[in-house]
């Protein structure tokens, strides 16, 4: 254990030689998880409403129209901004609002005539917020539909009882019974809530995409880092240090023990000091389940370093390190889901992306953020998890070498 502890601490001085370290290590970190953090939160919102605004062009003016826009005004995502479409194509254009949706003419006489018609929306690609608007429309078009069904059965069913005297009872009729239907239809929950053991309490203001932007910057800042210890095996054999453990009783085994379990205590250290920043500033639950949260830390941080020492036993120059540890860094954070949720990718490359520690990382902490899991919850994370880390010390004992 001695000699695991002076590797650590030998490591770790190394690293941390030179005033750059510090600030990737702590400045560059919280100033981006800031910077993401606030500009999420604040993208579209003003000061009396947050809700992500939806340019609504209405070419049609017609009674369908008006049910679609007021079902749209009453959604607790989307705030409704009608204007026309030169000016809804220039806001889009200069990002002010995610989506355009078009209500085109003859919407009206094609629903008299039970003609399908085509609403055009246009989304900003790659925007979560465009993802949830077109979420919202859909959901509209339903609660409009099903209104819209509802009278039509209810006054198909009092005319086989007693026709109507005239085309304009039966759409009076008809629209009493829309009217109705919306009514009935507006008093349903908009969601069920399922409430499980160990969820109570979690903060339902949490539920954001800042929960998304915190987790993605901490594993993005923490990784990428780690990755760069092989520079350090690189160094230290341009020093001929390592050499130098060729005569002293310290086996390879040892020698990668030493090297991880300094590097993953200064990653815990960074990983809770950008936890706290989400927790304080942000509000976000990263301690609601300490036990799990720390669960997590401790895999994906195993995980990393590990991919880090294994890495290290291929590259042969510090230049080289530096270069792919970038790279693959910034790789893999991408595809992992850490800039951008996954669901925007392709399903294959979703089922491709399994194969990164980085997806599994993020998987883990949505788990705790967004979904209030606690250890129990996070545990089959953690073992995926801990099952990369013995895969890639196993491969960095094989590879390892003195010179």
């Amino acid at each position: 254990m001695k000699k695991i502890l002076a590797i650590a601490w030998k490591d770790t001085v190394i690293r941390f030689s030179s005033r750059g370290e510090w600030l990737f290590f702590l400045v560059l970190p919280v100033v981006f998880t800031m910077v993401i953090n606030f500009g999420v939160g604040s993208a579209y919102g003003s000061d009396n409403d947050s809700r992500i605004p939806l340019l609504v062009v209405d070419q049609d003016g017609g009674e369908l129209a008006k049910d679609l826009i007021a079902a749209l005004e009453g959604s607790a995502t989307v705030r409704v901004e009608l204007t026309g479409m030169e000016d809804a194509q220039a806001r889009f254009k200069e990002r002010e609002a995610p989506a355009i949706l078009v209500i085109p003419a003859g919407l009206e006489g094609a629903r008299t005539h039970g003609e399908a018609i085509d609403l055009e929306f246009t989304t900003a690609a790659g925007n979560t917020d465009s993802i949830a608007a077109q979420q919202a429309v859909r959901a509209a078009l339903g609660s409009v539909g099903r209104s819209l069904q509802a009278a039509g059965i209810v006054t198909a069913a009092a005319e086989e009882i007693r026709p109507f005297a005239d085309a304009a009872a039966r759409q009076t009729f008809y629209d009493s019974a829309k009217a109705d239907a919306q009514a009935l239809f507006a008093e349903q929950p908009d969601r069920i809530v399922v409430t499980k053991p160990g969820t109570a309490g979690a903060d339902p203001a949490t539920l954001t995409s800042q929960a998304q932007a915190s987790a993605g910057q901490l594993i993005t800042w923490v990784f990428i880092p780690l990755l760069g210890i092989s520079s350090l095996f690189a160094f230290e054999r341009r020093q001929g240090t390592l050499r130098r453990l060729i005569s002293a009783p310290v086996s390879k085994t040892v020698a990668l023990l030493g090297t991880i379990a300094g590097q993953l205590a200064t990653a815990m250290v960074q990983m809770m000091i950008l936890a706290l920043v989400g927790t304080l500033v942000f509000r976000l639950p990263w301690w609601n389940h300490p036990a799990a949260t720390l669960a997590m830390f401790t895999a994906f941080g195993l995980a990393a370093v590990a991919f880090g020492t294994m890495l290290g036993t291929f590259i042969t120059t510090e230049a080289q390190a530096g270069g792919l540890s970038l790279a693959l860094g910034m790789s893999m954070a991408m595809l992992g889901g850490c800039w951008y949720p996954r669901e925007l990718f392709p399903d294959v490359v979703q089922k491709i992306t399994l194969a990164l520690p980085t997806t599994w990382s993020m998987i883990g902490m949505n788990n705790i953020l967004l979904r209030g899991q606690d250890l129990a919850g996070v545990l089959p994370v953690v073992g995926v998890l801990c099952g990369f880390a013995v895969l890639f010390i196993a491969v960095g004992v094989l590879r390892f070498r003195y010179e």
